[in-house]
């Protein structure tokens, strides 16, 4: 992953690699094997663009689309039983109550998805614990280093999310289908449940939760009578902002897990107890104007109070930094009522980025 820094890009895509006497599609681990290579190179290789992945060759890239769609059919075709794990959580029925994404009823080409799709998940958390821990400690230099970080990893997501759309168009949407997706009937059903009635049509039912949707994504910036291309922005950060168990297409999960593994991390403030009661510290008493005691903040809480505080950046380049950490926030989910999201958002509507030299606008 970057470190913030930008190397010297790769003249050439990444090469197939040479064929061996396995077939990469007869399971999970000659599959991921096989593609493994091409991922950390759109994860990791080197880009004079952070928002630009590099790329493979188009040999290759083929090629890992049809041992995807080989392992899913062949999966598909396999007599083997399901797993005894996966049988257990079939015959439990639906829900979301337990650790995994999905339950309920399976079939052999669902369980192979879902193999891939963890095995997916595992890579991102993994990749971006990475990031997390080449962070600076310096809470000065800390949005310095998140952004182009940040770039760098949505960047190769992005390209991994159409490398492998087979998994979203084959996975992913029948989950989403079967109601195992980042909305849920359970979650509409709660919130709209007083204004059910044993009268309702299954059209009027349909709206109800159809407006229950739109409620959700207007707080991820969707607005109906603004341009079509908000509602799949708005989806995509509701869809980050997802708990673990809820199915979303792989550019959301690896963005959910960016904010899982690093942001979130960053966001915990200190604890104001030394893990006992005898350890236990006094809060400091309210000032005499009445305003609060000071609360201990997590190390981004204070980076961002830092930039925005500070005078020894130029104005143009807080303005840009602030802008694009309120956009990574927005993009892996993090709620629009978290206070540094409010804080953020609040300086940027009030002081929004200078336009890129040369610009008309």
């Amino acid at each position: 992953m970057s470190k913030g820094k930008q190397p010297q890009s790769s003249s050439l895509p990444l090469p197939n690699p040479a064929a061996g006497s396995a077939n990469p599609a007869q399971n999970l681990s000659s599959l991921w094997g096989f593609m493994r290579p091409a991922l950390d190179h759109m994860m990791h290789g080197p880009t004079n663009d952070n928002t630009k992945a590099p790329a493979i060759q188009v040999d290759y890239y083929s090629r890992i689309h049809s041992h995807t769609y080989n392992y899913f059919t062949a999966q598909s075709e396999s007599s083997n039983p399901l797993p005894l794990g996966l049988m257990g959580a079939a015959g439990a029925g639906g829900g979301g109550g337990g650790s995994g994404p999905v339950s309920g009823s399976f079939d052999q080409e669902f369980v192979s998805g879902l193999d891939l799709y963890e095995q997916i998940d595992k890579y991102y958390a993994e990749i971006a614990k990475e990031s997390l821990l080449g962070a600076p400690q310096d809470d000065s230099t800390l949005i310095h280093y998140l952004i182009p970080c940040f770039n760098r990893y949505s960047a190769g997501a992005q390209s991994i999310n159409r490398l492998l759309n087979y998994v979203n168009r084959h996975f992913v949407k029948r989950a989403v289908d079967e109601d195992k997706g980042w909305l849920r009937l359970t979650d509409v059903y709660e919130s709209v449940a007083k204004t059910f009635s044993f009268s309702d049509t299954r059209d009027q039912v349909a709206q109800k939760m159809k407006d229950k949707k739109t409620d959700e994504l207007r707080k991820w910036g969707y607005k109906v009578d603004a341009a079509a291309e908000t509602l799949p922005k708005a989806e995509a950060a509701a869809e980050a902002a997802s708990s673990l168990d809820r199915v979303v297409p792989l550019v959301s999960l690896a963005h959910r897990r960016f904010r899982t593994e690093f942001i979130d991390t960053l966001l915990i403030a200190p604890r104001l107890n030394g893990g006992g009661k005898k350890a236990k510290k006094k809060l400091p008493k309210p000032s005499s104007n009445g305003a609060g005691p000071p609360v201990p903040k997590g190390r981004l809480a204070r980076a961002v109070s830092q930039l925005l505080d500070t005078e020894e950046l130029e104005e143009k380049e807080r303005r840009r930094l602030a802008a694009e950490l309120a956009r990574c926030l927005w993009t892996v989910g993090v709620k629009h009522d978290h206070v540094v999201r409010k804080k953020l958002d609040k300086y940027v509507s009030q002081h929004p980025p200078f336009p890129p030299e040369g610009s008309t606008t």
